[in-house]
């Protein structure tokens, strides 16, 4: 029961600082003008709709993941995000000057998608009891 407990509390952990990490980046992209986001990704050759996309998935997925809903659908979609981000922009600069931090997010990910995060969270709340689905805890 104790180490159950101690995982818990670690995915926790990991729950909300991912939650807090995309908050203030989709935050981020939305204060520092939308429009600019969206002109870096038509540079980059990624159509300008994906901006809009990706931050509403950091806005809206963060605090969703650190409120504890829909973990694992939300753990899925940051990590396609730091999958596409390591891929089409970080990738050339090398492992500690470009993509070392993506890739930190995209385990965190991972690890969130395998094994989820009940403490505190909403969804373990609502559907305590029940049979929770394996894509929601």
């Amino acid at each position: 029961m104790l180490y159950t407990n101690r995982v818990e509390i670690g995915n926790f952990l990991l729950r909300v600082v991912i939650g807090l990490v995309f908050l203030a980046n989709g935050v981020s992209k939305f204060q520092g003008g939308i429009g600019n986001t969206v002109g870096w990704f038509e540079s980059l050759g990624i159509p300008g709709f994906l901006a809009y996309v990706v931050a509403i998935v950091e806005l809206v997925g963060g605090i969703a993941i650190i409120l504890g809903l829909g973990t694992k659908i939300v753990s899925v979609l940051f990590g396609l995000i730091m999958l596409g981000a390591i891929f089409t922009v970080k990738l050339p600069d090398g492992f500690l000057n470009g993509y070392v931090y993506d890739l930190v997010l995209l385990i965190i990910s991972v690890h969130l998608i395998i094994n989820g995060s009940k403490l505190l969270s909403l969804n373990h709340f609502f559907f305590k009891g029940q049979n929770e689905s394996n894509l929601s805890s």
